[in-house]
């Protein structure tokens, strides 16, 4: 899946709420950890199943070239991972403040996010995995 990471930031655009839906083992956390590794985070990146959310810190310094000139907007500025699955009901996503991070202008990638449909911003782009019974994964992408 690292291959996809790049491709990736070019088909997002300026949009920030990025929503993975995709069964257990589909790889929605194994793809966000491509996708923060690319923005150079140090920290380890791990599902937040029990935090809610986990931040993570770009690097200030990213390396970028004509070929990941879209990267650079992300540079120094921290990514929200949050995990939805064991979510019971909607007002425990408002009571972690869950609009400061969506409008907060940085990156914000959602698992399980079915479990708070009411709540992303119109603008959020919606991204689905398939595992394929050779055990590939397929990764598509909408960003209207």
């Amino acid at each position: 899946m690292p291959e996809a990471a790049l491709p990736f930031f070019d088909a997002i655009g300026n949009r920030r709420v990025i929503a993975f839906y995709g069964k257990m083992g589909a790889g929605k956390t194994t793809f966000i950890s491509a996708l923060c590794n690319l923005l150079q985070v140090e920290d380890a990146v791990a599902s937040p199943t029990f935090a809610i959310v986990n931040e993570y810190q770009a690097a200030s310094d990213l390396h970028v070239d004509d070929q990941t000139e879209r990267l650079a907007a992300f540079a120094g500025k921290p990514i929200f991972h949050f995990d939805f699955y064991r979510i019971r009901c909607l007002d425990e996503a408002k009571d972690i403040g869950i609009d400061d991070y969506f409008y907060s202008g940085n990156l914000c990638l959602i698992e399980w996010p079915e479990l708070i449909e009411p709540l992303l911003p119109d603008d959020t782009v919606t991204v689905h995995l398939t595992e394929e019974s050779d055990g590939t994964r397929t990764l598509t992408i909408d960003a209207q």
